[in-house]
């Protein structure tokens, strides 16, 4: 039969281990303890004990065999068998530093806590889980204790206990609950190399932006020449261009919810030389390392537009999860979208051209290879895109004007030049002539009629 006194006074006789890490042993033993409580426990039995044998000891080998014991105890600073010594005449031998965590839980954990505590000071949160590294040299001495006495089953470990007793106390004095799937807060505590990092879930919102002038890029365009580290062709600032979309969305959220950083997600892009008007692109802003988690989003929106200065405005925030990302990324190239073009041809158009190219253009699969002009940065692959309608106006002997509605995905430029031939059919093509887009917006961009997509 297992007898846990024996156990631990075998334990106890080779290794001098604190109330946390003989409790630890037994931790699946009892319940609403904690392993220093347990500790405790069984090192007053043990003491208990041995002070009824030194009473009642009918040989001088028994009652040396209790005083060792109790010395064995008294090395862990164990003030009853300390007590129980003194009592009797005897000598108390010195405390010895814990085999197992050397003292790390007696001299660390109030330091640990209250530094964990100033440091979420500025984070608004309701929810945290505390996680921790752990030397390895303490869980080889903590595995050797379990394997040798066959306690592998009923123990715990070094981390675990840790964790366990910073969690407890950090709800009790924030009044935070723990969450082990989604945590608002990550508290990390790195023994190791003596820190301890805070960490703040990402806030996700979705959105959609409009943008009203040419050449401004989506996202931060890096200087080519300095690849961002600043040089006298980029004026210093790292960038090809002064800002982008994603600068001016981002800017305000990183100062309202005082935030590390974020990341833009768009569903599509446009060309820089692209206007996006109509309802707005969806996007979805990755909120990074935010010390504030919950901010009126109709401020938000309020201070981009009055960022944005007439460049950008955005619409229709709402908070969001990860999830969202992925599906505006997957259902980008499945969306119903509307373009209007502003066409130069190189001869004079009729009439007739404008009936030819929406009679060609209604309902029809057009085939595409990646254009030359990005063939430098994606794969060459073939596209098949629908051009639902094109909508066609005269502006002038060589201009006209088209309202193409289509699949996303679909290069409109190339849709129109042909490309030298990659896009087949095109504007080019069908007219007998060479058409060139001057000008591009996209006027619309449907959600893909998914159930559940927001």
């Amino acid at each position: 039969m297992f007898d846990i006194l024996e156990k631990a006074e075998n334990i106890v006789s080779k290794y001098c281990l604190c109330d946390y890490c003989l409790g630890r042993l037994f931790a699946q033993l009892g319940k609403g303890l904690d392993n220093n409580e347990r500790g405790y426990a069984i090192k007053l039995c043990l003491t208990l004990q041995h002070h009824l044998e030194l009473l009642t000891a009918e040989s001088d080998e028994s009652k040396k065999k209790s005083i060792k014991v109790l010395e064995n105890l008294a090395k862990t600073n164990f003030n009853p068998a300390k007590e129980v010594l003194q009592k009797y005449g005897y000598s108390v031998p010195d405390p010895v530093p814990c085999y197992v965590c050397e003292d790390f839980f007696i001299r660390n954990i109030d330091p640990i806590f209250e530094k964990i505590l100033s440091l979420v000071s500025d984070y608004e949160f309701n929810t945290f889980l505390i996680g921790a590294r752990i030397p390895r040299d303490i869980a080889k001495r903590e595995d050797e204790i379990k394997i040798t006495y066959g306690l592998e089953n009923i123990s715990e470990s070094f981390k675990s206990d840790l964790t366990r007793v910073l969690g407890k106390r950090f709800q009790k004095v924030t009044g935070k609950v723990v969450d082990y799937k989604k945590p608002d807060l990550i508290i990390m505590v790195d023994i190791p190399n003596s820190k301890i990092s805070v960490h703040s879930a990402p806030i996700f919102i979705y959105g959609r932006y409009r943008k009203y002038v040419r050449n401004l890029p989506q996202n931060k365009w890096l200087c080519p020449r300095c690849r961002g580290k600043g040089c006298e062709e980029c004026s210093w600032t790292g960038k090809k261009y002064p800002t982008s979309v994603e600068e001016i969305i981002s800017e305000p959220i990183i100062k309202l919810f005082k935030a590390e950083k974020t990341k833009f997600h768009g569903a599509g892009r446009e060309d820089i030389d692209v206007r996006m008007l109509g309802s707005g692109r969806p996007f979805v802003v990755e909120i990074l390392n935010p010390k504030i988690r919950t901010v009126d989003l109709k401020k938000v929106q309020e201070e981009i537009n009055k960022h944005g200065k007439g460049l950008v405005d955005v619409s229709d925030l709402k908070y969001t999860t990860r999830d969202t990302i992925k599906k505006i990324k997957v259902y980008s190239e499945y969306t119903i979208k509307t373009y209007r073009a502003i066409v130069s041809v190189n001869r004079d158009i009729t009439e007739d051209d404008l009936k030819k190219i929406e009679e060609v253009f209604n309902n029809i699969i057009i085939e595409q290879r990646t254009p030359l002009r990005v063939l430098h940065r994606r794969a060459d692959k073939l596209r098949r895109k629908k051009v639902y309608k094109i909508i066609s106006r005269i502006l002038g002997k060589r201009k006209l004007e088209l309202t193409i509605i289509c699949q996303g995905g679909l290069y409109i430029k190339e849709l129109i030049s042909g490309d030298k031939g990659r896009t087949r059919p095109n504007i080019s093509s069908i007219l007998g002539a060479q058409a060139v887009c001057e000008e591009l917006d996209v006027v619309d961009i449907a959600e893909p009629p998914v159930k559940g997509f927001m």
